[in-house]
């Protein structure tokens, strides 16, 4: 169904750039890991639960648990049966799948999807000394699926624009919803941090993260402790 956009050439073109040039004995044993840690969203589902074990984190905890049951709806259940897209070592010959093969169809990415969802849905919500390493296993994560061969860039892409607009939505809507219906609820049990967008924070608000992240790398706190 993708195919029509012309982008086959290009994806089989990277995955082979990959399996030719990038793949080693090394890396080979590390991607698997490293994909697995997305199986089911596991890893975020975890942190999810862990997040909403502490008030201050409670939260983020709550957004993420929001923003992983959004992009199963949106992208496995919906996105993935509706567009149908064949996994990339059915159609390509020469790609050699590492692993095991998949059961469902390959566009978007559910474990790119899940893991951004769960990420920007998180970010707003914590010390930004967490963002690097929250976005920087989104990525691992997303950059696997490629390694191995289980799925198309373009797929990777799909699933990353999907997992920021369900996470992005997920801050905003929950925000909305806990200030508007459950005022006394969220002042109790879900506590905004010092550093997160405000509950009635519009989308261009939420875009404004990674721009005060830029100027302020070095969360306050940190830089207080250091005086």
């Amino acid at each position: 169904m993708l195919e029509f956009l012309g982008i086959f050439e290009t994806d089989r073109d990277i995955l082979l750039y990959v399996q030719d040039n990038i793949r080693s004995g090394f890396l080979d044993k590390i991607f698997p890991n490293i994909t697995h840690l997305g199986d089911a969203g596991i890893f975020w589902i975890l942190l999810t639960v862990a997040l909403l074990c502490f008030k201050k984190t409670r939260r983020a905890g709550l957004f993420s648990a929001a923003a992983l049951a959004g992009s199963v709806l949106v992208n496995n259940m919906i996105l993935k049966n509706v567009i149908g897209r064949t996994r990339p070592y059915e159609l390509i010959k020469e790609l050699v799948l590492i692993g095991k093969k998949a059961g469902d169809a390959s566009f978007p990415s559910g474990h790119t999807a899940a893991s951004f969802a769960s990420c920007v849905a998180i970010l707003p919500n914590v010390k930004k000394r967490w963002w690097a390493p929250l976005i920087l296993m989104a990525v691992l994560i997303s950059l696997s699926r490629v390694y191995i061969g289980i799925h198309y860039p373009s797929d990777i892409l799909g699933g990353f624009l999907s997992g920021v607009v369900i996470g992005i939505l997920a801050n905003v809507i929950g925000s909305i919803v806990l200030k508007k219906w459950f005022p006394e609820i969220a002042d109790k049990w879900f506590p905004k941090n010092a550093e997160i967008v405000p509950a009635d924070a519009t989308l261009s608000d939420v875009s404004l993260i990674a721009e005060s992240a830029a100027k302020d790398p070095v969360p306050s706190d940190v830089s207080q402790e250091g005086k």
